[in-house]
């Protein structure tokens, strides 16, 4: 497969990956920054991942990805919109520069990604795969997320609708809704509010990033090639 990552330089997009090049597929991998780990993918993958150098708070360029980066003439079979920003404080104090800056992110480059890779599907003729990656904060809530989660919650029913529109043409799209993980996303919680988070989960600790991003691949594959529309659970069993 040829598939389409955001967010590749660290968490789960660096594992996501980390798996679809250790199985040979071909990654275009999107982040701002180049880290150690995309030096190294570069130099251990030479003919399977190119990293592309791309600010997401920047949806007006996304169509620059697909004709200079990719190539109109080269095929995706996947689209994982795995990264985000989560600006977290209670409502009162919203702060509306932080707030537009994660719903450029989160929210209106994903739309566009996702809008130029479906145009890359029907070109090539692919009945494509778009996973976005949700959260748990979505459907139980967390205090200082809200507005986190109603970014999230946006991309469910554009992922549902994506599924509704363009599955005649076997183009499928499903949210994964992970629970909390350790990842630098969360990196800036207390052990104390990080314990009462894995509390409220059946198996009592952070969900293991690989299982979430098996699931990705899965959800890529021709194996779930019946599965569209749907939020999948990767949460521990959150309570």
């Amino acid at each position: 497969m040829n598939v389409l990552v955001t967010g590749v330089s660290k968490g789960l997009g660096l594992k996501i990956t980390e798996l679809l090049l250790k199985e040979n597929h071909f990654v275009y991998g999107i982040s701002k920054t180049k880290t150690n780990m995309i030096e190294k993918f570069s130099n251990e993958y030479k003919n399977n991942f190119k990293w592309i150098c791309y600010d997401l708070s920047n949806p007006k360029d996304v169509h620059l990805i697909f004709k200079n980066e990719i190539g109109l003439e080269n095929h995706l079979h996947g689209f994982v919109n795995n990264a985000a920003i989560a600006y977290d404080d209670i409502i009162t104090n919203t702060n509306l520069e932080y707030l537009e800056k994660m719903y450029l992110v989160n929210v209106l480059t994903p739309i566009m990604l996702t809008k130029y890779s479906i145009r890359n599907f029907l070109l090539h003729q692919i009945n494509g795969s778009i996973v976005h990656i949700s959260s748990i904060s979505v459907h139980t809530g967390y205090k200082g997320l809200a507005m986190y989660a109603s970014t999230k919650g946006a991309l469910e029913a554009f992922s549902k609708n994506t599924a509704r529109e363009w599955g005649e043409k076997k183009i499928r799209s499903n949210c994964i809704v992970s629970g909390f993980m350790e990842t630098e996303m969360s990196a800036s919680l207390t052990k104390e509010q990080k314990n009462r988070i894995y509390q409220r989960t059946s198996l009592k600790s952070p969900v293991d990033i690989e299982s979430v991003a098996y699931t990705v691949l899965f959800l890529l594959s021709d194996k779930a090639k019946s599965i569209t529309g749907q939020n999948i659970y990767v949460d521990n069993g959150t309570i």
